[in-house]
């Protein structure tokens, strides 16, 4: 038996898919705290303050959701990268991840 790697494509494009999905996902929710926060911040003008405090808590979150997102759509273009390479039997791609 011959040493090597083997890959499931299929599976492997689905991981991708899903990853693209989480990144996808995670983007939008950014998005939701963004606005979130910005309301939050303009009632606090006004004279709420727990609402500032809310706003605080959610600016303090967001960068680590956008951090996973980015991350999450990054994986999977190294998945789908790493599975292209390896159909063309091109071994320095396909070695992407070891």
């Amino acid at each position: 038996m011959e040493n090597g790697v083997y890959i499931d494509v299929p599976q492997v494009r689905g991981m991708a898919k899903k990853f693209n999905e989480i990144g996808e996902t995670l983007a939008n929710v950014n998005k939701v705290l963004d606005s979130l926060s910005n309301t939050l911040k303009a009632i606090a003008f006004i004279g709420f303050v727990g609402t500032a405090v809310a706003a605080q808590y959610i600016d303090t979150i967001r960068p680590y959701v956008k951090q996973i997102s980015d991350k999450a759509i990054e994986l999977s273009k190294d998945l789908n990268t790493s599975v292209d390479a390896y159909e063309r039997g091109d071994r320095l791609g396909a070695t992407r991840f070891y």
